[in-house]
C-alpha cells in the first residue's frame, strides 16, 4: 500500500498529540547519527540488496452502503499530493454526467506498500496491514516483473502476512539476521516503497529498543531515526551485514511525513511468526498460554511486598483449569522469571509465554510471601476466546463475621455483605469479601481509584470476610514499619491489586 492512514490510536488508545501511522519504513537523519563516523557509502550493500525487495500492490472492490459493488469507472492511481489525483477525483465525483458513468464496471481502490522475498521459492513478508481486505494482490519485482500473489497466512496480533507468489525462476531472497544484537546506535538500511516510489534506499541509526506504541498485546518495536513515510510499510530493515532485523511498521509523527522517529518488528519475532505461517498445515500461529491476568508492580506495590525493586509481573488473577492454576500459581505471587528469562517488568511477560513452544514445561520464579519460590509450569495453547481472569465458582461460606459492623480506615468506610448493600450496588448473589460503602475525598484510597461497591477480597495477600480483618491487617502492616498494605480488589468481576500508603491514612 502507499499507505494507509490509520492511526494507532484508532486500533488501542495512545493519548499523545501526534499521530502513530502504520507506514513504516526506515531511512537517516545525517545529522542525528553523529555518535558514530559515517560509512563511506551504503552503495555495494544497497545493490546486493535491492532485488530482494518488492513493491506490493493491492485492490479492493468498493461496496456501497447495501453491501453491492459501487458502479462507476475506476479512477487512475497517483502518488498521494499529486496535482492529478485531485484533478481526476474533481472529474470523477463532480465533471462527468451520471449519465454517462458506465453501470457495470465497479469501482475499485488500489494502494501500494513494500515487501521483501525471505524464500526463492517465492515466499514474500509483509505487514498484514498492507494487504488486509484486498480483493487482488501483485507483487511488484525489482526488474518490474509483475507476479500475482496468494496469501499463505497472516498474524494480525503481531501485523505480519506471508504471500506466495509463483515464479519459474528462483528469487533473489533477504536473510533473517538477530535482532537481539542489534545495538543502540548502530547503523541500519531501509529500502522500501514511499509514496509509490519504488526501490527507494534510505540510512539510519537504531534509536531505541523494546517499544511499546499500543498496538497490539506483543509490542515491542525497534525504533529507529531512519525517514520512514507511506508506503514504507512491509518493508525490511537492514543492518551492516544485509541481513533483515526489523519490518517496519510505523512512525510517529503528527503530519503524516517522517520526522526520524519510526517503528521496526524485531526480526527474532517475525522470523519465528513467519515460520509458523509457513510451516504449520493451518498456517496460523499457536502462542503459549499461562491463564492469567496480571498488572505492573508499582514502587508501593514492590514495598509492600518486600520486593527490592520495581520488577517482574503481578498476578492479579488465575484461570479456572489453565496451566498456572495446575502449577499452583496463585494471585498476588510476582513472576520473576519465565523459562530462564527475567520479567523485568510486566510487558514482558506475555511475550515470553506466547513465543513459548504449546506443550514445554518450563521453570517460573515466583515472588511469594517475601521469598522466592520456583514452580514448573506446562504452558498451554492461546485460544481466542480464552478467558484471561478466574470467575469464583465456589459458593461464599457464610461466618458470624459476614455481616460485621463498619469500619473506618485509610479514607474507606467499610462493611460486611448484606442483602442492602448487594441491592445497591448490585453485587452477585455469590459475592464475598468486604464492601466499600464510602471513600473519602483526598484519601489514599480515593487517589488509587477505589469506588464505592467495590469488594476487598485480601489483605496484605491474606483473605478476609469482615471489615475488622482488614483493620486488623492494616494495623498489623503499620506495627511491622511498612509504609503500605496490599489489597485485592473487585470490581464487577475484575480483579486488581492496589498497595495503599499508610503513612497517609
Amino acid at each position: 500500500m502507499s499507505f494507509l492512514s490509520l492511526n494507532l490510536a484508532g486500533r488501542r488508545a495512545v493519548s499523545v498529540a501526534a499521530a502513530f501511522l502504520i507506514v513504516a519504513g526506515g531511512a537517516l537523519a545525517a545529522s542525528s547519527a553523529a555518535a558514530r563516523p559515517t560509512p563511506d557509502g551504503f552503495a555495494d550493500l544497497a545493490a546486493k540488496l535491492l532485488p530482494s525487495v518488492v513493491n506490493i500492490s493491492t485492490a479492493q472492490t468498493l461496496k456501497s452502503d447495501r453491501g453491492h459493488e459501487r458502479p462507476g469507472p475506476e479512477i487512475p492511481q497517483f502518488p498521494p499530493g499529486s496535482p492529478f489525483e485531485e484533478f481526476f477525483r474533481d472529474f470523477f465525483d463532480h465533471g462527468m454526467p451520471k449519465s454517462g458513468r458506465p453501470e457495470a464496471q465497479p469501482r475499485k481502490a488500489t494502494s501500494l506498500g513494500s515487501g521483501f522475498i525471505i524464500d526463492p521459492a517465492g515466499y514474500v513478508v509483509t505487514n498484514n496491514h498492507v494487504i488486509a481486505d484486498a480483493d487482488e494482490i501483485t507483487v511488484i519485482l525489482h526488474d518490474d516483473t509483475n507476479l500475482k500473489a496468494e496469501v499463505v497466512g497472516r498474524d494480525t496480533k503481531t501485523d505480519i502476512a506471508l504471500l506466495k507468489v509463483k515464479t519459474d525462476k528462483p528469487l533473489n531472497a533477504a536473510a533473517w539476521g538477530d535482532s537481539d544484537a542489534a545495538r543502540v546506535g548502530d547503523w541500519v538500511l531501509a529500502i522500501g516503497n514511499p509514496f509509490g516510489l519504488g526501490g527507494s534506499v534510505t540510512a539510519g541509526i537504531l534509536s531505541a529498543r523494546q517499544r511499546d506504541i499500543n498496538s497490539g498485546p506483543y509490542d515491542d518495536f525497534l525504533q529507529t531515526d531512519a525517514s520512514i513515510n507511506r508506503g514504507n510499510s512491509g518493508g525490511p530493515m537492514f543492518n551492516m551485514d544485509g541481513q533483515v532485523i526489523g519490518i517496519n511498521t510505523a512512525i510517529y509523527s503528527p503530519s503524516g511525513g517522517s520526522i526520524g522517529i519510526g517503528f521496526a518488528i524485531p526480526s527474532n519475532l517475525a522470523k519465528a511468526v513467519v515460520a509458523e505461517l509457513q510451516g504449520e498445515p493451518d498456517h496460523n500461529v499457536h502462542r503459549g498460554w499461562l491463564g492469567v491476568r496480571i498488572q505492573a508492580v508499582t514502587d508501593e506495590i514492590a514495598e509492600s511486598l518486600g520486593l527490592d525493586k520495581v520488577r517482574g509481573a503481578l498476578i492479579a488473577s488465575v484461570s479456572d483449569n489453565g496451566p498456572a492454576q495446575s502449577a499452583g500459581i496463585q494471585a498476588g505471587d510476582v513472576v520473576l522469571s519465565f523459562d530462564g528469562k527475567d520479567v523485568s517488568d510486566m510487558r514482558r511477560l506475555p511475550r515470553l509465554v506466547a513465543e513459548t513452544p504449546v506443550g514445554k514445561t518450563v521453570s517460573v520464579t515466583l515472588w511469594r510471601k517475601r521469598k522466592e519460590s520456583l514452580v514448573q509450569v506446562t504452558v498451554g495453547r492461546l485460544e481466542e476466546n480464552d478467558q484471561q481472569q478466574a470467575g469464583g465458582q465456589e459458593p461464599p461460606k457464610k461466618t458470624a463475621k459476614d455481616e460485621a459492623g463498619v469500619v473506618k480506615t485509610l479514607g474507606l468506610t467499610l462493611s460486611g455483605i448484606t442483602p442492602d448493600l448487594k441491592e445497591k450496588f448490585s453485587l452477585a448473589g455469590d459475592a464475598k469479601g468486604v464492601v466499600v460503602v464510602d471513600v473519602a475525598k483526598d484519601s489514599p484510597a480515593a487517589a488509587k481509584g477505589v469506588h464505592a461497591g467495590d469488594l476487598i477480597m485480601e489483605a496484605a495477600q491474606e483473605e478476609v470476610k469482615s471489615p475488622s480483618e482488614v483493620g486488623s491487617k492494616i494495623d498489623e502492616a503499620k506495627k511491622s514499619g511498612r509504609k503500605s498494605i496490599l489489597l485485592l480488589v473487585e470490581r464487577q468481576g475484575d480483579l486488581r491489586f492496589i498497595a495503599l500508603r499508610l503513612d497517609q491514612g
